[in-house]
């Protein structure tokens, strides 16, 4: 399957970089590293107006900017920090398109388990339950709106607030970005209407500095949700 292809590359080169990010890296130096790594595997551009990598970092975490408008920062790693990579490989206008928050501890990327501020292992937490729930919830008739409307409930009632500067949730996968539709609001057209569609939560406990960020593809297959 050539969008699994795709996806392929963004996942691998998420670990790479946890594998490799180190304290004391620029935020620039780290959207080269997944930018070339991304290329190195096959990617022949990048379909989120041509930034292979957004990449945040401390209260960074919580901004939430169109692409357009998005421009790296100089800030340099922290040993105990919390940075947020948001991928999007394409090969001949197939795209890939995965996010993910990670946490820093002296000096490397924690595992979950191995996380000692209790807000950033709780954000994560939340993006895992968040994922889980969109497994369990939805059907090829579920519509976009009431996608919508039950995750927005969800993060609320957990304590928490979608950080998005659009209010949506994610997006379907297509081959021009203007030709997207969105898990938000008023969208009728049901999940079972489009081949795939990313599910991209960004949330906060409210007034903190800090934002997660958890993002798949998914897709159907006989009627059963699936991650790419």
């Amino acid at each position: 399957m050539e969008h699994k292809q795709v996806q392929q590359i963004a996942k691998d080169t998420l670990e790479y970089a946890k594998q490799n990010i180190r304290s004391g890296m620029n935020l620039r130096d780290i959207r080269r590293m997944c930018e070339e790594k991304m290329l190195a595997l096959g990617a022949d551009s990048f379909w989120y107006w041509d930034v292979g990598a957004f990449v945040f970092a401390g209260n960074e975490t919580a901004l939430s900017v169109s692409g357009k408008e998005y421009t790296t920062s100089d800030r340099l790693i922290a040993s105990n920090d919390i940075i947020t990579i948001d991928l999007s490989p394409q090969i001949s206008k197939i795209w890939g398109d995965y996010a993910r928050t990670i946490v820093l501890q002296d000096g490397t990327a924690a595992e979950l388990d191995e996380i000692e501020n209790q807000e950033w292992k709780c954000g994560l937490l939340m993006e895992d339950f968040l994922h889980n729930e969109l497994l369990q919830f939805a059907t090829p008739d579920t519509t976009f709106e009431a996608l919508y409307h039950h995750m927005n409930r969800l993060i609320e009632s957990h304590g928490f607030v979608n950080l998005d500067f659009c209010g949506n949730l994610g997006h379907s996968i297509v081959a021009k970005k203007n030709d997207r539709v969105y898990i938000e609001k008023g969208n009728q057209l049901t999940l079972g209407d489009v081949s795939f569609f990313t599910f991209e939560p960004h949330i906060a406990v409210p007034n903190s500095s800090f934002g997660y960020k958890k993002e798949n593809i998914y897709f159907f297959e006989n009627g059963v949700l699936q991650e790419l």
